[in-house]
């Protein structure tokens, strides 16, 4: 007899195992069908282990710098392996630690690639599964271009994460978030870097000026790019790899990341024979995450928009919610935090400039930008850029833009700011503890309310 479940899941990750705990504490029975790990790309492959590394390149990056703060240190290298092991570490207590979460919860999890068959049957192997409601979170994998061959010295960040030797040369090809991740990550460790982006701008989806800044930023680092270049092919030797843009340049590096965006694993689950409506492989959902078939959900980055681990827990946590009759309120990407780890780092929230006037009209909004310059704490730590909030006039805040080194610890706040419609007036009234770079959102909002403190 087949295995009965109020919610089936198709895939463990961030989004598969957030609508399964969520459901179980709705009183819902729930299970998980996973090929790999629970956890998914997020903890294996993407988010954590990379963070991981940005932590090691960060630490590097300060130890040169240490005479500045008045400490003799002297960096000796970077043992890569060493490297490894720390990035492991972590992963493997992450995982035990939600294996143990998943069991305690009573999750079942059954392994195994899992097919949709029906709007309330998955098949798992020779095993059907039955559920009331099923839901598609299969999640995503990186991406290449048409024709390039991910081979020998042509990697994407999967491969990256599992190099065993620091190279002296790499060629990103792409950069947006991951492309600058990695960059800054090899560029911490002493490698040379050079970023293909065939855009006018790096993380061209970023507020203009927060692109500018971080290109300023990468050239002072020491960090190569060429804007609006448009990759032509690479050939590969013993030597390392020959990368050819369409202006005629021919550029020579030990490897090159392909990081040119990520697909959904949509393909082999079942979609097409159900019915399940497709967009250039992302699931189409309504604005309840419900597909073209009533009862069968998807989430997380199968679906089109921002693929990001925390959209995906909103997801899942929404969706166990929704079935379980309790009508949630649900965060649209514009308003979902967004973070690059770089050294320095991006985050933001909301409409930028640009985008405000389109939805607002051009005479309707008003901006402001304060300089971390002017910030104590930014100074202590060594970094410059700004935080810059976006407003309707006499109106709410509706976007915040932040760039420099640990700011992605501010963008709660600006979360909070702009989902709550809040006032510039409303934040200023408020206390940010000094010295911290929190005082730098606080300083924003009273130079928006007309009464600047330290800002000009």
């Amino acid at each position: 007899m087949a295995e009965k479940f109020d919610i089936v899941v198709l895939g463990g990750g961030s989004a598969g195992y957030a609508v399964a705990l969520r459901a179980i504490q709705l009183g819902k029975t729930a299970a998980i069908i996973e090929k790999d790990k629970l956890g998914g790309t997020c903890l294996h492959r993407g988010c954590i282990p990379t963070k991981a590394m940005l932590h090691s390149s960060e630490v590097a990056d300060v130890v040169r710098d240490a005479a500045h703060a008045g400490v003799q240190a002297e960096l000796k290298g970077v043992d890569i392996a060493a490297v490894t092991g720390f990035r492991e570490e972590i992963v493997a207590k992450k995982f035990k630690g939600l294996q143990g979460l998943i069991k305690a919860k009573g999750v079942t999890v059954f392994e195994g690639s899992g097919r949709i068959t029906s709007p309330t049957t998955v098949q798992v192997g020779d095993q059907t599964i039955e559920a009331g409601n099923v839901v598609l979170a299969t999640g995503s994998f990186s991406k290449t271009l048409p024709g390039l061959a991910i081979e020998g010295r042509v990697i994407t960040s999967e491969q990256a994460l599992q190099l065993d030797w620091i190279p002296r040369h790499v060629i990103v090809l792409g950069g947006g978030v991951i492309g600058v991740e990695f960059a800054s990550v090899w560029r911490g460790f002493g490698a040379e870097v050079t970023i293909i982006e065939g855009l006018p701008h790096l993380v061209p989806n970023e507020e203009e000026s927060i692109s500018k800044q971080m290109e300023r930023q990468y050239k002072k680092r020491g960090i190569q790019f060429k804007l609006s270049a448009r990759f032509a092919g690479v050939t590969q030797d013993d030597s390392g790899v020959h990368v050819s843009l369409e202006s005629g340049e021919t550029i020579d590096a030990d490897l090159m990341l392909v990081a040119v965006g990520r697909g959904p694993v949509t393909q082999d689950i079942g979609l097409e024979e159900v019915g399940i409506a497709t967009d250039r492989g992302f699931v189409t959902v309504d604005e309840r995450l419900q597909t073209s078939v009533p009862g069968v959900y998807a989430i997380g980055d199968i679906t089109p928009g921002l693929q990001l681990a925390h959209r995906s827990y909103q997801h899942g946590i929404f969706v166990a919610e929704e079935i379980a009759g309790l009508e949630p309120r649900f965060v649209d990407d514009l308003n979902i935090p967004k973070v690059t780890y770089s050294d320095p780092e991006i985050s933001s929230v909301g409409y930028t400039e640009a985008k405000a006037k389109e939805h607002f009209g051009a005479d309707a909004i008003e901006t402001y930008e304060y300089s971390l310059g002017g910030n104590a704490k930014s100074e202590i730590v060594g970094t410059s850029g700004f935080v810059k909030a976006v407003r309707v006039k006499d109106g709410p805040v509706v976007g915040m833009h932040m760039i420099g080194r640990r700011v992605s610890e501010l963008v709660g706040e600006a979360q909070l700011i702009v989902n709550w419609e809040a006032y510039p007036e409303d934040v200023a009234s408020l206390l940010h503890a000094h010295p911290t770079q929190g005082e730098s959102i606080g300083e924003t909002m009273l130079k928006l309310a007309g009464k600047p403190l330290h800002a000009i």
